[in-house]
């Protein structure tokens, strides 16, 4: 599959000429929204650190009692792995997925209950404290409680959470949580239920909706909305889903457009973080940053009066790779130490061929000490062959 997509890629790209006038483009919009990062810079304490800068101290005390396994050649000690369940999903989102769908891994090479338990106590056991279930869709998995059950009890685990389009969330939730969720995010790109029709190509806003009212009264705090913004379909709702936020403990993060295989990522949809900051700020009064954790990926905003916050997600236009912390193990069993990197390495073929639990560890300490500094570039990754997001699990 992965041939098939390199060669397909290969085919799609545009000529040299074409990027330069996009990265033109571009810099025109950081040009114009470079005062309102200044200013946002300088309403922040020297103590308000994001997440581009790494704090040693952190790191020296969380690497002190765990495997050098997690550790990359750059300091980074990586704490969070993200587990993606199913390819399978009962949305058709323009952004994860390509118009024609895309083809599915054989159900027996994906990864059984056991094989990601197994994976799972191998990197907590090393030092990994937060696990975050993705998919395609993680709840329509049949075994999902059963897999949350497990996964909670693992010691040394203290968040367990998940990521999910909220379709079948609200009939699953309160059996989830008794088995150990305890954190999640609920993607929802827009308020206009014919716009979401148009964004998912199916249905469901509404029980969208139901699912994040349900999360809040079984008391979820907060109850992260991830919205991916895209210039013409849903930049004009920013403050709409801002509003999200004014009653219910709910945190709404705007998250950059980024390129994936089949997702015709064009830098023309993509608004940057500073404008739709200013977005907010010309409608509310009281915008505030909020401290980073330096491992966030998020830059974090409370506004008066709201129980809620904000957060913006810049993969695009600032990036955080300098404090990443974060793995993903795909359902596939292919083991990938950077969202947007190409590279993967195989943990399934090892298991099945009866590897240790010593052998996975130097297959995968090996891969983190190959991640890194940091991600290409915008148009570089936007030229580099990858796998759709429905594979990879964000």
């Amino acid at each position: 599959m992965m041939r098939r997509c390199v060669s397909e890629l290969a085919r799609r790209r545009r000529p040299d000429r074409t990027v330069d006038t996009m990265k033109a483009g571009f810099q025109c919009l950081v040009n114009v929204s470079s005062s309102i990062r200044a200013t946002d810079s300088q309403r922040c304490s020297s103590t308000c650190a994001t997440s581009c800068a790494t704090d040693p101290d952190v790191l020296s005390r969380e690497t002190s009692s765990s495997s050098e396994m997690l550790v990359d050649s750059f300091g980074r000690f990586h704490n969070y792995l993200r587990i993606s369940l199913t390819e399978r999903c009962n949305l058709r989102c323009q952004y994860c997925m390509p118009a024609e769908g895309v083809e599915l891994t054989p159900k027996s090479e994906l990864l059984s209950h056991d094989e990601i338990i197994r994976i799972a106590d191998l990197f907590v056991t090393s030092g990994v404290n937060k696990i975050r279930l993705t998919g395609g869709e993680p709840t329509i998995r049949k075994d999902i409680e059963d897999i949350c059950l497990h996964l909670s009890g693992l010691k040394g685990l203290k968040t367990l959470a998940m990521t999910t389009n909220g379709i079948v969330l609200s009939k699953k939730l309160p059996k989830l949580k008794e088995c150990g969720l305890n954190a999640l995010n609920i993607s929802l790109d827009t308020l206009v239920p014919a716009k979401f029709e148009f964004m998912t190509r199916r249905k469901g806003h509404s029980k969208v909706l139901e699912s994040i009212d349900a999360a809040v009264e079984l008391g979820y705090s907060p109850v992260k909305v991830n919205c991916v913004i895209m210039r013409g379909i849903n930049d004009d709702e920013i403050c709409n889903f801002v509003e999200l936020t004014r009653h219910k403990p709910i945190n709404v993060r705007f998250i950059e457009f980024m390129p994936f295989d089949g997702n015709v990522w064009n830098v023309k949809k993509l608004v940057p973080y500073a404008e739709m900051l200013d977005k907010v700020r010309q409608s509310y009064k009281g915008v505030e940053r909020l401290q980073d954790h330096p491992t966030d990926t998020a830059k974090n905003f409370r506004i008066d009066g709201h129980v809620g916050t904000i957060s913006f997600i810049t993969s695009m236009t600032e990036h955080f790779c300098a404090g990443c912390n974060r793995l993903r193990l795909l359902a596939d069993g292919n083991f990938k130490v950077c969202l947007f990197g190409p590279s993967e390495v195989s943990l399934r073929e090892p298991i099945r061929t009866g590897v240790d639990d010593a052998g996975l560890k130097e297959i995968i300490g090996a891969a983190v000490k190959r991640k890194k500094a940091k991600h290409a570039g915008m148009f570089d990754i936007a030229k580099t062959a990858n796998r759709p997001m429905i594979h990879i699990g964000g």
